[in-house]
């Protein structure tokens, strides 16, 4: 009760509703006027009284101490006309945001691992394998750059599965993908500096390039491949790519066009960004090398993440960095606070120096392959009447292009309206005229989820487009073969 009145009178005074000298009443007047113990009304004015709100002098009670005549302002209602604003750069980066989640709808985002079948179980049993040792290169800042075992981890699996050569002083581990772009972009570029990107590009990677105060000029990209000849484009700074699964199209590049950009970089002295985020997952032949493996003039800059291959709240990624930027790297890391609890670095470089990575993966990519086909045979038969969907070499997603006149944000937004959260492609262009398409995830989906997204999604056409039902009606959607799907 003594807080609570603390509480009242603090406000009182500090709202001005109770100015500067004003007399307080007698702890034992204020205490009947109350109807509470005198004893409470005290300890309120003995704690008002110690953080100097009220002051006591002899022979004239207590009031609320003079000292504050000048720092109490009246309480306002309304809004002050000049609220403190964003900086530019601040206003920049609010207003660029990640593509929004909606909670409690199913998750057709693109990005998103299958985790029902994720070993966590044996996670579990490295984490706290990890815990009970209590040792400083988990409990302590060793280095910034990341805990030494998992840069050690990740240097010797990228140069097995991803063709990248490189020590594991240059491995630089960060809580994302993003925040290596983010790290990239201030660390590299001047203001005003030209950036190629994809065009439709990443979303993420435009921000961060952005904010780090690039001037965006577009490379574009066809299912057919780069534009790296394009005549309009000036010098760049620094290239961003995603080579080995573009985005959102799904195209990989051609070893002539890789090539091709790395001697464009060496010309121009400028450097190239590889978003290698799906890079694991190819579903013909093996997984193609990393651009960053035919580098030998180390100009790219290779970004990696965890969140896409074990499960997104991890927030694990990593970027590879020449030899003469690792400790600079390293240095700006220290001052952005961006780095990864030790204790999950430590149970991470584990769980791929044993073995259970690979293992992971192999199964993920049987699981991935087999529902792509399946998933791909039910948009065509469900949501066939509206848009075309084609198979996808690469990747958690598949890319499903809307007919004519259909506006892919309006069926995003109806989608929402019937428990699906899907992403519409247009927000991945910047200067050209957006093609209208979802691109649709799959590989976090289980049969039965997939399923109940399909009919939500037809249900979002059929609302936006009464005219047309789907061939089948609205009988219901024949559920999906699950010994197919089930892991080999």
């Amino acid at each position: 009760m003594d807080r609570q009145l603390y509480e009242i009178l603090r406000g009182y005074i500090l709202e001005g509703r109770i100015g500067a000298g004003t007399s307080l009443p007698a702890t034992r007047t204020l205490a009947q006027q109350l109807g509470v113990g005198r004893n409470t009304v005290v300890a309120a004015y003995d704690q008002l009284l110690a953080e100097g709100y009220i002051e006591a002098k002899p022979g004239s009670g207590t009031q609320v101490a003079s000292s504050l005549h000048s720092q109490i302002r009246p309480k306002r209602e309304h809004a002050l006309a000049d609220a403190p604003r964003l900086s530019r750069r601040g206003e920049l980066m609010a207003s660029r945001p990640q593509p929004p989640r909606s909670p409690g709808k199913i998750n057709f985002h693109p990005g998103f691992p299958e985790s029902a079948t994720f070993p966590f179980s044996t996670w579990a049993r490295l984490l706290a394998r990890n815990a009970r040792r209590r040792s400083d290169d988990i409990l302590g800042y060793q280095s910034f750059a990341g805990h030494w075992r998992l840069r050690e981890a990740i240097a010797e699996y990228l140069a097995v599965s991803r063709g990248v050569n490189c020590s594991p002083d240059q491995v630089i581990v960060v809580t994302g993908a993003q925040a290596a772009l983010d790290l990239i972009a201030r660390l590299l570029l001047d203001g005003g500096e030209t950036v190629w990107l994809e065009e439709p590009g990443y979303l993420g990677a435009r921000s961060a390039l952005l904010n780090g105060g690039a001037k965006l000029a577009a490379l574009r990209v066809h299912q057919r491949g780069w534009e790296l000849g394009d005549p309009g484009l000036p010098p760049p700074r620094m290239i961003y790519v995603t080579p080995s699964c573009q985005w959102p199209l799904g195209a990989i590049m051609r070893l002539d066009e890789r090539l091709q950009l790395l001697a464009i970089a060496e010309r121009h002295n400028a450097w190239i960004i590889e978003d290698d985020y799906d890079g694991e997952y190819r579903y013909r032949g093996q997984p193609v090398p990393a651009l960053r493996g035919l580098d030998h003039s180390q100009r790219v800059i290779y970004v990696g993440t965890f969140g896409k291959t074990l499960f997104s709240s991890l927030r694990i990624g990593f970027l590879i960095a020449p030899p003469g930027l690792a400790s600079a790297f390293e240095s700006a890391l220290s001052v952005t606070g961006q780095f990864a609890p030790l204790l999950l670095q430590a149970t991470l470089a584990d769980f791929i120096r044993e073995g259970y990575f690979a293992t992971h993966l192999k199964r993920m990519r049987r699981l991935y392959v087999r529902r792509q086909t399946d998933f791909l045979a039910l948009c065509r038969r469900e949501l066939g009447t509206w848009m075309d969907v084609s198979e996808n070499d690469a990747g958690m997603q598949i890319l499903g292009w809307l007919k004519p006149p259909f506006d892919d944000q309006a069926i995003a937004s109806a989608a929402l309206r019937y428990g699906v959260d899907v992403q519409p492609v247009s927000i991945n262009y910047q200067h050209d005229a957006p093609r209208q398409g979802l691109l649709l995830g799959y590989a976090g989906l289980g049969d039965r989820e997939i399923v109940k997204a399909v009919d939500g999604l037809r249900a979002a056409f059929e609302s936006v487009d009464p005219g047309r039902t789907s061939k089948h009606g609205n009988r219901g959607l024949v559920p999906l073969n699950k010994k197919k799907l089930a892991l080999s």
